[in-house]
């Protein structure tokens, strides 16, 4: 036994390993919370099913489901990486959980990145899932998945970035009810169930702007309509990325 085999070696773990272990963790938490599954796996997969089974939405022509999917997908992505991290992240605010681990040796952009990564494997999950369901009930898909990718990452960082600056600004109550209140809007007008053409010309252009209307948008031009790459609504998630999150960098508040 050499005099240094039990020398004390202090230090920080390494940053890729401190920022797995905390996404590994807000991803256990995320799984282990009822509510936040409620409303990110339980609610989707219902409404595909409901409204692929009750004639209650004129979707137009062809089959319910293949234009449901799309939005369904989008609907999931804002509710675990909008709403559900909105709420999570305002409630951890406020019992003073960020400001413990803000002094932590992880910094804090890697606890942010270890957030979005938690959110990025809760969504692999939904799309698995939603992906299994809709194929259940006769989906059939077009277009490149790679399009369909990169539309669902624009997604979900345009939608992290505002749900972080709501969480960051506002009391975790506000946050609850914001986030909720925000979520059923966007879900009766953001084009998830309801076609956007069933909506006055007026309302068109602008709910148009919004980034669950570009994100179920281009995600049904590319599944239902085998488009290319919808670069109009990859340009509006882009737009709402840059400034969801420049924005929840500049005002985001620890305490």
């Amino acid at each position: 036994m050499s005099a240094g085999t039990y020398t004390p070696r202090p230090g920080a773990a390494p940053l890729h390993r401190m920022i797995a272990a905390q996404a590994a963790l807000e991803t256990r938490m995320l799984l282990r919370n009822g509510e936040q599954l409620l409303l990110t796996v339980v609610i989707p997969a219902l409404l595909l099913v409901l409204f692929s089974a009750v004639d209650v939405v004129d979707t137009g022509a062809g089959e319910a489901v293949d234009f449901l999917t799309p939005g369904i997908l989008a609907l999931a992505v804002m509710s675990t990486a909008f709403t559900g991290q909105a709420i999570a992240t305002g409630f951890e605010r406020r019992y003073g959980v960020l400001k413990r681990l803000g002094a932590s040796p992880l910094p804090r952009w890697g606890l942010m990145t270890a957030k979005t990564l938690s959110v990025l494997v809760t969504e692999v999950l939904q799309v698995v899932l939603l992906t299994v369901i809709a194929f259940a009930l006769g989906w059939s898909p077009q277009g490149n998945p790679f399009s369909v990718l990169l539309l669902l990452v624009l997604g979900t960082v345009a939608f992290s970035g505002l749900g972080l600056l709501m969480a960051g600004t506002l009391k975790a109550e506000a946050t609850l009810a914001a986030a909720n209140l925000v979520f059923l809007l966007l879900l009766v007008g953001g084009g998830v169930v309801v076609p956007l053409d069933r909506f006055p010309e007026a309302a068109q252009s602008v709910l148009g702007l919004l980034p669950i209307s570009a994100l179920s948008d281009g995600l049904r031009d590319v599944l239902q309509h085998g488009a290319a790459m919808p670069w109009g609504d990859a340009a509006v998630l882009a737009a709402w990325a840059v400034l969801g999150l420049g924005a929840a960098a500049r005002f985001f508040r620890w305490e």
